[in-house]
């Protein structure tokens, strides 16, 4: 049982920590705007991270991989204080597991990727039909935009009802059956 609630915290300290990185790093990707309430929460939850590692992990591409970076090794090493406490190690060597906890960790992270897609997505429906000028509105809008912005293009909307947001989640439903 001690066991069971140590993975529950472990689990939940790291996930959250880890869509706040992917989070801040979608959001440098897809330039949305930091000059908001939200934007500014997620810069300084992760800057404690982010900003010695950009002193020594140059971008790449335009990509902050001072930020991606840790979100990955977070899941990486979720996996193997998982594996460590369910006591996975006595069945197995460590140096046997390793290439199996490195692609898994990849995984890990880009099913939560997807996650925060979906969340996303149902987030800023919900927004539009309860409070379309919430201060989430916007930095939510410009974050699914890229995704949204070519189905709205081939579906036309239903009665003023914009369904492309469902279609993009029923994409990332499919990506998610072939990352698992």
């Amino acid at each position: 049982m001690l066991t069971q609630a140590l993975l529950f915290i472990v689990d939940t300290l790291f996930g959250f920590l880890t869509l706040a990185l992917l989070l801040r790093f979608y959001m440098q990707v897809f330039r949305v705007s930091f000059n908001n309430p939200f934007g500014a929460f997620i810069v300084q939850f992760t800057n404690w991270l982010v900003k010695p590692l950009r002193k020594v992990l140059p971008s790449f591409l335009g990509l902050d991989l001072a930020t991606l970076l840790p979100a990955y090794l977070l899941q990486l090493l979720l996996l193997v204080t998982v594996f460590a406490l369910r006591g996975g190690f006595e069945l197995v060597a460590a140096e046997e597991a390793l290439l199996l906890f490195f692609w898994q960790a990849l995984v890990a992270t880009a099913r939560l990727s997807v996650y925060l897609l979906i969340g996303a997505l149902v987030l800023q429906a919900v927004l539009s039909w309860v409070n379309p000028r919430s201060p989430l509105a916007s930095p939510l809008a410009q974050l699914t935009r890229p995704f949204l912005a070519p189905l709205r293009r081939v579906i036309p909307p239903v009665a003023n009802i914009d369904l492309s947001p469902l279609v993009v989640i029923l994409l990332a439903q499919l990506v998610l059956i072939f990352l698992r």
